[in-house]
């Protein structure tokens, strides 16, 4: 009988080995941290620091590969300039959070915008917080409701305990700013005062009556710093202002629509309660970044180049006007760079006249710019400016919603007009949407 040698054997197994590494990918070629951006992985230990571990199916990127996972902070590269000048990453419906414990009592059945907590969040560089706040069980509560009423059904967690994960950061970290832009719904007299000083908040307000209010620049970050005005809020309800001090958002900031319209490709228009995004009058930009209905797994597509091209088009509609914020859901996801890297661009363009942050130099003349590679744009361990000890975590997947559960949701949104969607879910998902000015 025919037998192959020992060597035979050697090189049948080497050649099926060579083929698999040409069709899939092998892990051997780095781990253990040593991974860098767009490099095939195993496990969130093989990449380098501020990246993780993903992947993207829906651009047919399905083999997990390394991610930015967080932000370079433009402040540690150019700093001294007026707050407005920068470009900072929102997450809309911060405390929207997949896998957020039960507090109420049943099933929750609303929709989820983010992966980890707002703690996470803000370590990996996420420097504005959407939040909306209600009325609930004689507390302010963050619900993720619809007819500006919460229901146990759509509540997260009294609004008190997300406000203080915003104190202990700026506690931990003296050097940064938060923006907190508050959905209101809270009618108890003084209750948003109330919260924020509950949190230890009230020590780090930027008083509303030093903030521009015909489109002038806001005081530099530094001096921002030095008197500790590190939390600027904002509200939807103009009433709040002269009750509580409280700035009305749309007095000091201009926005284009949420939801649907503005992931639209190559438009960026005003939101209705804004002035005209060309406005001069107001000295602040916010971008909305997200489409109605959330959908996980969509976001990687959605942070790849559609948000450069809105990026870009909302500049053009603002009159040359870079969004001072960008709003998105499921801040991490991308098919590489993602949000981070528009951030990255459009802080290049603004503070340095490079085409990243990560080319400006300090004390040099605009344009003159660094030689920088795509390999060494993102955070690594020799450009650690502005970066967190926090890690990179993805908590998991928003749970199936119950079909019973669904028809009880859409007997109440429905009588009130909600416009047709579609979500990602075990099951397709029609009629649903809040009447949120966040979506």
């Amino acid at each position: 009988m025919w037998r192959r040698s020992e060597n035979g054997y050697l090189i049948l197994l080497l050649s099926h080995l060579a083929v698999y590494c040409l069709l899939f990918t092998c892990s051997a070629a780095c781990s253990n941290g040593n991974c860098q951006l767009l490099e095939s992985c195993a496990s969130a230990a093989d990449c380098g620091p501020g990246l993780y571990c993903g992947n993207c199916p829906e651009l047919g990127k399905s083999q997990p590969f390394c991610i930015r996972g967080q932000t370079i902070e433009p402040t540690s590269i150019i700093s001294g300039l007026p707050f407005n000048k920068y470009s900072w990453l929102v997450t809309h419906n911060a405390f929207s959070i997949v896998n957020a414990p039960l507090l109420t009592g049943p099933q929750r059945i609303t929709f989820y915008n983010q992966e980890d907590t707002v703690t996470n969040q803000l370590r990996n560089g996420v420097r504005g917080l959407m939040l909306d706040m209600y009325d609930f069980e004689n507390d302010i509560w963050l619900c993720h409701s619809f007819r500006g009423q919460c229901y146990n059904f759509t509540a997260f967690e009294p609004a008190v305990n997300t406000l203080k994960e915003v104190e202990a950061f700026l506690s931990a970290n003296p050097t940064e700013i938060v923006t907190i832009i508050i959905e209101d719904y809270v009618h108890s007299p003084k209750g948003l005062t109330r919260v924020f000083a509950d949190a230890g908040l009230d020590k780090y307000w930027f008083p509303v009556s030093k903030m521009p209010r015909k489109g002038d620049d806001w005081p530099t970050v530094n001096d921002m710093v030095k008197k500790n005005y590190r939390l600027l809020v904002f509200t939807s309800d103009s009433s709040k202002e002269a009750a509580e001090g409280i700035a009305y958002q749309w007095r000091y900031m201009v926005e284009n629509e949420p939801g649907d319209p503005g992931v639209a490709p190559g438009s960026c228009s005003s939101r209705k309660e804004s002035k005209p995004l060309n406005s001069r009058s107001a000295s602040l930009f916010l971008m909305n970044y997200f489409p109605t209905v959330a959908v996980q797994n969509g976001a990687c597509k959605e942070h790849s180049t559609q948000l450069v091209d809105t990026a870009a088009a909302c500049y053009k509609a603002a009159g040359n006007m870079m969004p001072n914020y960008v709003a998105v859901n499921f801040y991490m996801r991308s098919d590489g760079g993602g949000v981070f890297d528009v951030l990255d661009q459009m802080n290049g363009r603004t503070l340095c006249g490079c085409p990243t942050v990560t080319a400006c130099q300090a004390g040099v003349h605009f344009g003159v710019c660094k030689n920088i590679t795509a390999a060494n744009a993102a955070p690594t361990a020799t450009n650690t400016g502005g970066m967190f000890s926090g890690s990179v975590q993805l908590t998991g997947h928003a749970s199936a919603i119950h079909f019973s559960s669904v028809l009880y949701l859409f007997s109440l949104s429905s009588s009130y007009g909600v416009r047709i969607g579609t979500v990602y879910t075990r099951i397709p998902l029609r009629h649903v949407r809040d009447n949120e000015h966040s979506a």
